[in-house]
């Protein structure tokens, strides 16, 4: 009897602690639920909103440089958008955020699924830069897809790749977006980029750090010849990057660049 008296206080005393635990687990997994759901909503906040990048906010918080103008996209150089999607997406009006048919086409060419991991859309950039971190993982992967399905759903095109060129890491020193780019390659603002400058920004964005356009070697020079050639042949398949207002400015800037005939590995009719 006195066992079993003994038991149920025990069991009394294991019961307070035992629901202290589960409080502290539901609301653990509450603030976890809250920071997965966060960009989500976020994402909504930035039809009008100007956001920054994580690694923007990482260099603040650390007292690192940071230099950004944020730009409309109306306001860019016609050339810009399009030869950014050029170098980084060409099917980026087509797909809804993931290029599915890029990634199956990655994965069927290499041996090692982990390859494939490399395959970025300009959405699901834009939602790593955004939200996530740099470096590959399938972690950081699988936040970003639907992320970028969510994203590619609630905002415009024209809207997504307006952020993208605006947060992207652009220079060697906290140059971030088209407006710091530019000022720091060619000493002018975004909105008097030439084609050859736009190219010659896309063709530096897959690694500022460590390539030019301030002073291009010759690997990128030879990118952003055919990034130029490859924008301006195919600037019709571009047109859901651009709002209805900039349109017209893109049309007289093709009618004044017309499509290059003859460029080595480029052609009029080959898809971006």
């Amino acid at each position: 009897m006195l066992r079993s008296m003994d038991q149920r206080r025990t069991r009394a005393k294991r019961a307070p602690k035992q629901r202290r635990l589960a409080q502290v687990l539901w609301v653990v997994l509450v603030l976890i639920l809250l920071l997965l759901l966060l960009p989500y909503l976020l994402v909504l906040l930035y039809r009008v909103v100007n956001p920054v990048s994580t690694l923007m906010l990482w260099r603040w918080s650390h007292g690192v440089r940071v230099e950004r103008t944020f730009v409309p996209i109306g306001r860019m150089a016609p050339a810009l958008p399009i030869t950014v999607i050029a170098a980084e997406d060409g099917r980026y009006c087509r797909h809804r955020g993931v290029d599915w048919d890029e990634l199956r086409e990655r994965i069927e060419d290499v041996d090692d699924i982990g390859e494939a991991k490399g395959v970025s859309t300009i959405t699901q950039q834009t939602a790593k830069n955004l939200f996530l971190w740099p470096g590959r993982s399938f972690v950081r992967k699988a936040l970003e897809l639907p992320l970028a399905l969510w994203m590619d759903l609630v905002l415009p095109k024209w809207r997504v790749l307006e952020i993208y060129l605006n947060i992207a890491e652009w220079g060697p020193n906290g140059q971030f977006g088209a407006e710091a780019a530019s000022r720091y390659a060619f000493n002018k603002s975004v909105s008097s980029l030439t084609p050859r400058e736009a190219a010659l920004l896309a063709a530096v964005l897959p690694n500022p750090r460590r390539r030019s356009a301030r002073q291009p070697g010759p690997a990128v020079r030879r990118l952003a010849a055919i990034y130029e050639a490859r924008g301006i042949a195919q600037a019709a398949l571009a047109a859901c990057a651009r709002p209805a207002a900039v349109r017209a400015r893109l049309e007289r800037a093709l009618a004044r660049n017309p499509a290059p005939q003859n460029h080595p590995g480029i052609h009029a009719s080959s898809p971006l």
